[in-house]
């Protein structure tokens, strides 16, 4: 089974901070704690998952992007392109 690891990187706005780490600990809750962690560096947070190829796919069909657009607000840009996120993902080699 290919399984892929995804790193994501957001900057919440300093007063939306708490507010959104707890926002994401929320989201991951339902989840096996195994293939998702969050971090929290300096002023960034960051979410690191590993899911198969095919939960990959569907995650992002799901609902992860309307998760994101309802907390866009809470979120500083990092620049034109990419927004909101900083985001990398790839095949997770063992």
């Amino acid at each position: 089974m290919s399984r892929k690891l995804s790193i994501i990187r957001f900057k919440p706005k300093p007063e939306h901070y708490d507010q959104f780490l707890t926002d994401v600990l929320e989201n991951h809750k339902d989840k096996d704690p195994n293939t998702r962690f969050a971090v929290s560096a300096g002023d960034e947070v960051i979410v690191v998952a590993i899911r198969d190829a095919d939960g990959f796919e569907q995650s992002a069909k799901d609902g992860v992007v309307n998760w994101l657009d309802e907390r866009r607000p809470m979120l500083q840009e990092y620049d034109p392109v990419n927004r909101h996120t900083l985001p990398l993902t790839g095949d997770l080699v063992e």
